[in-house]
């Protein structure tokens, strides 16, 4: 599993965006699990020409906020068509962010079935576009690596996944292996892999530590597809976050630069 040392003058955010992009963006609902009506942000490119493949944005514990946002309008400079989903829109979005027993709270109590369904009517409604040519990949970041995760263990709608320090893909809470909600980690059902996976890990994490990455990367292999497990030096949880303290911007940068190939070669050009 290759760590990944890291260039110490790293240029700006990794894949931001400049004003004047023309990146035509908008908020909408889907159809979502039981037929539940999900609240998901739309940025795409502004140019005619072929149909381009897409990207879900799957947020952290923080919910669709305006760093996910960013994210999504990020590859949608790119040229992907990209659609941020809001996987909190029952619950009217996340708790106080100071409030960290609710958050886990309410994380938990999100049953993953749900999720699944939430996902797939995301990709459901991006293959149903006329801009979007059929190919879907999907990106998480902590909460939202694991359903990365999860979704593409569980469904067959997704051609590339990236996993970005998605957390309890070993367990359901710091307590319990299973849950009624959570009835099995994605780390037992990585031999199901049904797409290529990037996965990050920062060396300095412990949930998932690197063990637990090196665990994913020898199960998942099980699977047949393409996998790659990265272990970041000098970065810990939530490395790509630059609204927190936890962000490191010379760890994000060349995250940037793995991201960016790998769905090029599995979803193809997006310009």
């Amino acid at each position: 599993m290759p760590r990944l040392q890291v260039d110490p003058s790293p240029a700006g955010v990794p894949g931001a965006v400049i004003e004047g992009s023309g990146i035509l963006a908008e908020d909408l609902t889907y159809t979502g699990a039981g037929g539940d009506r999900v609240n998901a942000y739309l940025a795409r490119p502004p140019a005619d020409g072929p149909a381009r493949p897409a990207m879900i944005v799957i947020h952290e514990a923080m919910g669709l906020n305006h760093h996910i946002r960013d994210v999504v309008n990020r590859f949608a400079n790119l040229g992907y068509v990209s659609l941020g989903v809001d996987l909190y829109t029952r619950e009217g979005g996340p708790p106080a962010m100071d409030d960290i027993g609710a958050l886990m709270e309410r994380l938990f109590s999100i049953p993953d079935e749900r999720v699944i369904g939430d996902l797939e009517g995301a990709a459901d409604l991006l293959r149903s576009r006329d801009e979007v040519n059929g190919r879907v990949g999907a990106i998480g970041f902590c909460m939202g690596g694991r359903y990365t995760l999860l979704f593409a263990t569980s469904s067959d709608r997704l051609d590339a996944a990236v996993d970005c320090w998605g957390g309890f893909i070993d367990r359901s809470t710091p307590d319990e292996l299973s849950t009624a909600t959570r009835p099995t980690p994605p780390l037992a059902r990585a031999g199901r892999l049904s797409c290529p996976l990037l996965a990050a890990v920062g060396a300095e994490d412990h949930n998932p530590s690197p063990a637990i990455g090196e665990e994913l990367r020898r199960a998942a292999a099980a699977s047949g597809q393409p996998v790659q497990v990265d272990v970041y030096e000098g970065a810990g949880h939530a490395f790509f976050a630059d609204y927190r303290p936890t962000y490191r911007p010379e760890a994000a940068a060349l995250l940037w630069q793995r991201i960016v190939p790998f769905l090029a070669e599995h979803l193809g050009p997006a310009d």
